[in-house]
């Protein structure tokens, strides 16, 4: 057995005092996330987490990447027959995380997923690269392959199939947004006493703001 005990580090970069909260998360995630794009050591700030709950009770967890954040929530794309779109069909109840490192944060949201309108799927499907858009189309997700050469005979096919033609968005692939009902900033402070605040969504959509325990 490895002993790990002495794998730790010193959170000492900054601090989530109450005189710095705003009264929307949505705007202290603003905040974050673009000091987060701004760091050079942060390689891709809109890499997150969605954690969904499956048919046998356990949570799965995979990384997505972040494509749009509103007022209203957080939208991600992905293919609507993968294992977190089943799920989500079930249950809606999502955990998104957002964690960097090299700012000592990670940011922790319970949201409820709707599917977005599908303008705006068709939208940002033909903003991607051609190649994204035919993976797209080519990859099953989720479902069992025989090899690897059945993607790449079914991606050579389709290369020649749509040569000099439009790809269409496939029905079964677009975005979620993720309304959230709570989120969880939590600031990394020395001596293991982190800061972590957290918003609750109230009945009159204000939100009721706490501090927890680290």
């Amino acid at each position: 057995m490895e002993n790990l005990y002495d794998k730790r580090k010193v959170y000492e970069k900054s601090q989530l005092l109450e005189n710095q909260i705003k009264e929307n998360p949505l705007e202290l995630f603003r905040d974050w996330f673009l000091e987060a794009e701004e760091n050079s050591a942060v390689s891709e700030a809109n890499a997150m987490s969605v954690s969904t709950v499956e048919a046998d009770g356990c949570p799965r967890t995979r990384m997505v990447l972040l494509k749009a954040y509103t007022w209203e929530g957080f939208i991600f794309y992905t293919n609507y027959n993968s294992k977190k779109g089943k799920a989500l069909e079930t249950n809606n109840k999502a955990c998104l995380h957002f964690f960097w490192p090299s700012l000592e944060r990670q940011i922790i949201i319970k949201a409820n997923l709707e599917k977005v309108a599908e303008n705006l799927s068709d939208g940002y499907f033909h903003s991607r690269p051609k190649g994204s858009q035919l993976g797209a189309v080519v990859s099953p997700q989720s479902a069992v392959i025989p090899n690897r050469e059945f993607l790449e005979n079914k991606l050579k096919k389709l290369e020649k199939e749509f040569e000099n033609k439009e790809i269409p968005r496939p029905e079964n692939w677009g975005g979620y947004i993720a309304k959230p009902y709570e989120i969880e900033f939590w600031q990394g402070r020395p001596n293991r006493l982190h800061d972590r605040i957290i918003y609750e969504l109230q009945e009159n959509y204000d939100w009721k703001i706490s501090r927890l325990a680290p």
